[in-house]
């Protein structure tokens, strides 16, 4: 279909809520490795992966094989009957998880794997007041976006949690900027305690907490400072869940989980994007009194498919056969010390962060710290232009954010940063002569 007539036969159809990149919007038809073919023929370099969800690589034969097997055989019966691969699959990840004798429950996606750990804690702890971090993101159910603490996706107050944000997040703006590794995590511990005290009250669910912010445009607290939170969570018996969403599967190179940098093990664990490479698996990771403790029975029709968890499973023995963690923290140190050096002089990138194959670069207007949506959008368009795809966020949508595929190459990764840099650099030009 000609991607013209697809995009007016789009608007007529769907939402007007639902966002397209581009000015013109495209089509990907096909990919292999870490690139990609448009509906025109066009090829792009994926810095991006369907938002950190193609994990391992497009069409990777052996994931191809395994879905292709399961097809001819059985795609569908739901968790009413056995399923092997759902078995084996939580079995891998109970052993991954570091949750003693975890439980695994699969979900088709990151918004339900948040709410059934919200329904979960909220059951166990006999509470319906959750903690969650400012800046964050979780879904878009209702439940997932009352903890949601972007404005941009939390278009409504009609939520059925009592929910109080604690500090994180970013360190370039708010009551967090500009300090210590030291006074971060000091202050966020006062405040939460703060909180606690003068505000929520201590008969609290859980706190639910990204280890770094996806569509919060990649920001991040100092290493160690959600296992400081937990020290005051457990003084209570509040549980703390871990959204890792687009922190699992050794995305952040130094550790299979994000929250593995904060010395603490999590309540819950919440999953969801890679672990899939492109088909619809998530779930929910915790103790097991935690998860027997849901009164009456319930079932999943489509969650933990025998097709999504024996593709789901030839993923991760993939990730790990070659050892796509390790090539994340050797490919996102490359990278994320090249950037820093290239664009230190840039008077529209405010910083260059994140860990392993999770980069932000924070897009400003000229010589400030003012948040820059339409340059950061510029800047998308340039990359497009010059043949690599990356994403954006940022509770101003002003934050480039590059998530390439784990088994990216260096040759892909110097010439995608490449192209990146040159990016920044024309959209700064072109800003320079404007003003």
């Amino acid at each position: 279909m000609d991607q013209r007539s697809a995009l007016a036969r789009h608007n007529k159809v769907l939402p007007n809520w639902l966002t397209l990149y581009y000015s013109d919007p495209i089509e990907l038809v096909s990919g292999k490795g870490r690139h990609v073919t448009d509906a025109e023929g066009r090829t792009y370099l994926d810095f991006f992966g369907g938002i950190l969800t193609t994990m391992t690589g497009h069409s990777v034969p052996e994931v191809v094989a395994a879905i292709n097997d399961q097809a001819s055989r059985m795609i569908h019966s739901s968790t009413l009957y056995l399923i092997s691969p759902m078995i084996e699959l939580a079995e891998e990840i109970s052993k991954l998880s570091g949750i003693e004798d975890a439980k695994v429950f699969f979900t088709t996606s990151g918004t339900e794997a948040n709410d059934t750990a919200l329904l979960l804690a909220s059951c166990y702890r006999e509470s319906n007041t959750v903690l969650a971090v400012r800046g964050s993101y979780h879904g878009r159910s209702l439940l997932s976006m009352a903890v949601t603490g972007n404005p941009g996706y939390s278009p409504s107050s009609y939520y059925p949690l009592n929910v109080g944000y604690i500090l994180g997040g970013s360190r370039l703006r708010g009551p967090l900027s500009g300090l210590s590794d030291g006074e971060y995590v000091r202050r966020g511990v006062e405040d939460l305690r703060d909180l606690i005290s003068n505000g929520t009250g201590s008969k609290i669910a859980a706190l639910i907490a990204e280890p770094i912010q996806g569509v919060g445009g990649f920001t991040l607290p100092p290493d160690g400072y959600f296992g400081a939170i937990k020290e005051v969570l457990d003084e209570y018996g509040i549980l703390f869940i871990s959204d890792e969403v687009q922190t699992g599967w050794g995305r952040t190179g130094d550790h299979f989980w994000g929250y593995q940098a904060h010395g603490l093990v999590p309540d819950i664990i919440t999953f969801a994007k890679g672990v899939g490479n492109g088909l619809a698996l998530a779930g929910v990771i915790a103790k097991p009194e935690i998860m027997d403790f849901l009164p009456g029975s319930s079932i999943s029709t489509f969650g933990g498919s025998p097709l999504a968890t024996a593709a789901g499973l030839a993923n991760l023995r993939y990730l790990t056969d070659n050892q796509l963690q390790s090539n994340a923290a050797h490919i996102g140190k490359y990278m994320m010390s090249r950037l820093r050096k290239e664009l230190r002089g840039s008077t529209i990138v405010a910083e260059v962060r994140g860990k392993g194959l999770m980069i932000g670069i924070e897009i400003v207007e000229s010589g400030g710290l003012v948040p820059s949506p339409s340059g950061a959008d510029e800047v998308l368009e340039e990359a497009k232009s010059m043949g690599l795809l990356i994403g954006k966020g940022g509770v101003e949508g002003n934050v480039l954010r590059i998530a390439p595929p784990l088994s990216i190459t260096q040759d892909e990764a110097e010439e995608g940063t490449s192209t990146l840099v040159n990016a920044v650099v024309a959209v700064e030009q072109r800003s320079t002569m404007r003003n």
